[in-house]
């Protein structure tokens, strides 16, 4: 079932109010946060979910974990590899009701590898802003394997253990306005 409010007809994404994040292990004692600062998105909500689809696109050099050194460590030849893999994409392939939330299904590619991920996502709900337009918002976060998109570089620590954790979780915001 379509959440209520949600309109048929395609929603544009808007950056200014949303962000794509991700927090992934340092160290073995602590979390390196940061997000992607240019992202694209549309959402064209059909009839029914199955009719429903969600695509994204995101600048891989547009990484930012405020630290500049590890960003153009990450954006390197050693992780993304932006030069030869300018964009992350992710396509939905299905959206299933599990009570008041969603798990939607898709293909994500990041350095030209693409694997099924499971996003588990809420639906925020919609609202009318003093301007006029009509907006919904959705939160949803998965895991992923680093290792399953050759983003495999590392270091070994002294004490034992990897400098960077295997596991990326992605946690995304999304507000979108009807078209």
């Amino acid at each position: 079932m379509i959440p209520s409010g949600l309109t048929t007809g395609t929603w544009n994404f808007d950056a200014s109010h949303s962000e794509v994040g991700f927090t992934v292990r340092h160290a073995g004692i602590s979390k390196v946060r940061g997000n992607f600062d240019k992202v694209e998105a549309t959402l064209a909500v059909g009839e029914t979910l199955a009719e429903t689809a969600v695509t994204v696109v995101i600048a891989a050099d547009s990484f930012n974990s405020n630290d500049a050194n590890r960003d153009a460590h990450v954006k390197s030849a050693d992780f993304f590899d932006v030069e030869q893999f300018p964009e992350l994409t992710f396509t939905a392939t299905g959206i299933e009701a599990s009570g008041s939330t969603y798990k939607v299904t898709g293909d994500l590619m990041i350095k030209g590898i693409t694997h099924s991920v499971v996003m588990d996502t809420e639906f925020n709900g919609v609202a009318v802003d003093p301007f006029g337009a009509t907006r919904s918002g959705f939160s949803g976060s998965t895991v992923i394997s680093r290792k399953d998109f050759d983003l495999t570089w590392n270091a070994a620590l002294e004490t034992g253990g990897v400098l960077v954790g295997d596991k990326v979780t992605i946690n995304v915001d999304a507000a979108f306005v009807a078209g």
